[in-house]
């Protein structure tokens, strides 16, 4: 059965797309812990991002990097922090989280309610840097 993610990569449930290529998609989180808190995602369907072949989970991280670059133009920040979690989704991901703090990282906050158009604008911003 395929996951939630993979089904966000085919379309069949709507997101907040930031970029793609032919492996990796990166949309916005939709309980995002600040503006700009995006997901990055293999293609291929596998749960434990350590399961990748080494040359995909290079390049994952290289495709996350141009985002991370994109968020940090598109929303000032100290720095982009990453997490590797993956217990909600069986599916890899990346949160890539533009940071003011350390706290900011933090999984236990409270969650940003955004509307459609705020999530619309948010992800216009980074795709215009990319």
């Amino acid at each position: 059965m395929a996951t939630i993610f993979s089904r966000i990569i085919a379309g069949e449930i709507p997101s907040y797309k930031v970029a793609e290529d032919d492996k990796f998609f990166a949309f916005l989180d939709i309980n995002p812990l600040v503006k700009g808190h995006t997901l990055v995602v293999p293609k291929q369907e596998v749960d434990y991002i350590f399961d990748l072949n080494d040359e995909d989970l290079a390049a994952m991280h290289v495709f996350a990097k141009k985002v991370a670059r994109a968020i940090e133009k598109a929303f000032p920040c100290k720095k982009v922090g990453e997490a590797v979690i993956g217990l909600e989704v069986p599916h890899a991901h990346i949160h890539l989280i533009p940071m003011q703090k350390e706290s900011d990282m933090l999984f236990s906050n409270p969650k940003l309610k955004l509307s459609d158009e705020e999530f619309k604008a948010v992800a216009e911003a980074i795709r215009a840097v990319l």
